[in-house]
């Protein structure tokens, strides 16, 4: 037996299961993905004051010290400064906020300087994404 008419695309009920379908896999993978998100921000956070730090020992051998601001890595009317330490503007952290530095004094213990970025919020403390990552 021959149809007149040819069956050409889909039902209303079968698009409405694909896209339940597809709804239920995003809303399981979605939240996973978003995570590593929140974590390769982090680790680019990290990566950035990693280069920064060599900058600032690199300064820091050449003057004796480490600089004020950050600013010092990319230009200074020093003596001895032989810049500049850092190959271009000095970037901000994965959530567009300043990097806090500031040098310490020789009798503080640890490290000579504190390097930081107070994550999403840009304000000191907070958890998760908005929580401080520190060099």
């Amino acid at each position: 037996m021959k149809y007149k008419y040819k069956n050409y695309g889909f039902t209303l009920v079968e698009l409405l299961i694909v896209m339940v379908i597809l709804g239920l896999l995003a809303s399981i993978v979605a939240p996973r993905m978003f995570s590593k998100v929140d974590s390769a921000r982090e680790g680019t956070a990290k990566a950035q004051m990693q280069v920064i730090a060599t900058a600032l020992d690199s300064y820091r051998l050449d003057i004796g010290y480490y600089p004020d601001t950050l600013n010092e890595l990319l230009s200074s009317s020093k003596k001895m400064w032989d810049g500049p330490y850092f190959p271009q503007k000095i970037p901000q952290d994965p959530w567009g906020n300043d990097y806090y530095y500031s040098p310490k004094s020789a009798d503080e213990n640890s490290q000579m300087f504190t390097l930081k970025s107070y994550g999403r919020d840009g304000k000191p403390g907070g958890e998760g994404e908005d929580a401080d990552v520190e060099f």
